[in-house]
Parts: structure tokens; sequence; C-alpha cells
């Protein structure tokens, strides 16, 4: 076997895949229980990329200061595992951008805040699991993101050197990370982060979407990405 000398990870929700329609589901059950009607997608999903503390914050009002904020937390998540491979789906692109990292023999792999319980059956359901050389989760290491652990640990397992490896995400925490742990970043900006500026959290590009990401990757593999420049795949 080759041995991989760059390595591509993703986060995964809001990233990879489009998880947003089965957590709003999730969020607006809760919702339900309270004799509340439900709001509207559009009002929920840009906050997916923040799990059940943005979610329920959004739903409900709730933070972790909140009495209820736990048992509510927990009743959040055990929905979700119940319905959580209903709407779920990769982006748009992102089938064709991995058929192109192995065609030209790049690794990729995934670093997702998601505990493992719930993102291992997601990627075994949309077919990644074969294809995919390391899956982090927010639980795989001591650390969740924005910390850096689970970038290096990725890259140890991969056996790749982090300043070979790229992060793409959308979330600002994605880019803290990435560039804690040495890595280029890009912003998936097609993801869940429009009530927020990308342009300010200082990434090496931003990808309008899931097509411009296989000109930034070829870009970085070149060289051609300069660290904070934030840069456009068209530009």
């Amino acid at each position: 076997m080759t041995a991989i000398r760059r390595l591509v990870l993703f986060d995964f929700d809001g990233t990879l895949a489009d998880t947003a329609p089965d957590l709003a589901a999730a969020a607006n059950r809760q919702r339900h229980y309270r004799g509340l009607p439900p709001l509207p997608y559009e009002a929920l999903r840009p906050y997916a990329s923040h799990g059940a503390r943005g979610l329920l914050k959004a739903a409900l009002d709730l933070d972790a200061q909140s009495d209820e904020y736990e048992s509510t937390r927990q009743h959040f998540l055990r929905d979700y595992a119940e319905a959580m491979l209903v709407q779920t789906r990769l982006f748009p692109g992102i089938g064709m951008l991995l058929d192109q990292l192995g065609g030209h023999a790049y690794g990729w792999g995934i670093v997702t805040n998601k505990i493992e319980a719930l993102a291992l059956p997601i990627v075994r359901h949309l077919g990644l699991q074969d294809r995919c050389l390391v899956t982090v989760g927010g639980d795989t290491t001591p650390h969740a993101k924005p910390h850096p652990e689970p970038l290096l640990h990725a890259a140890r397992q991969a056996g790749v050197p982090p300043g070979n490896c790229i992060y793409i995400g959308d979330d600002e925490r994605d880019i803290v990370a990435g560039q804690a742990a040495g890595m280029a970043t890009v912003v998936a900006a097609y993801g869940y982060c429009s009530l927020e500026d990308p342009a300010r959290w200082g990434a090496d590009a931003i990808a309008a979407s899931p097509e411009d990401l296989w000109p930034l990757i070829e870009r970085w593999a070149a060289g051609g990405l300069e660290a904070g420049s934030a840069s456009q795949a068209s530009a």
C-alpha cells in the first residue's frame, strides 16, 4: 500500500453531511412535548453545527445554566438517535469530491464533535466507513474541538504529519482547532454558519460551495494557500 503523504480532514455536520433536517426535527420534538408549535427549519438550521447546546438555545432558550437543560439535552439526544438517518445526506457534490480525492491518492478522514455513538452509524449509513482513513468523534480523545488534540490524533492514526494535513469545517472552532494543530484550514461556508462572518476567522481559504473544495485542495497541495488569506476558490 502506498503511504499517504497528504491528508484531507473534514468536519462532519455542515461540511460533509447535511444533518440539519434530522437535528431540527429532534429540537422541534422538545417543543412539541411542551405544547409549543414547531419552529421553521430555516430558524434552526444555522445552529446545527452547535449540537444540542445550540439547538436547545434556539428552540427553547435553554442554556447550560437552566435547571432543565441537562434532562432536556438527554431527551433530545435520545430522540435524535432514534431518527438521525431519516433525511441526513451528503451535501451535493461531496460524493464527487471524495471520488476525486481517492483518484489522486489523497487520504481523507473525519474529525467531529459528535460523539462516536452518533457519528459512526451515520458514517456507515452514508457508505463512508470503508473509504475513510480515520473517524474521530467528540469523545475519541479527552478533548473536543476547539482543542487541537482530535485533529492531531487523526493525523497520528493516518501516519501523516500535521503540516501535511488540511482541515475543512463550517464552525469557527474548526478553524481554531486546525490552526492550533498546525494544519491549513478552509471554511465550508455552504454549511451552517449563515449567521456569522467566516472571513473574520482567519482561515486560509473559504469555500462557498462543495464544488469549490477541490480547487482549494489542489492549491493547498501545490503550496498556493497563504495562511490567513481567506482566499476564494475562484480567486
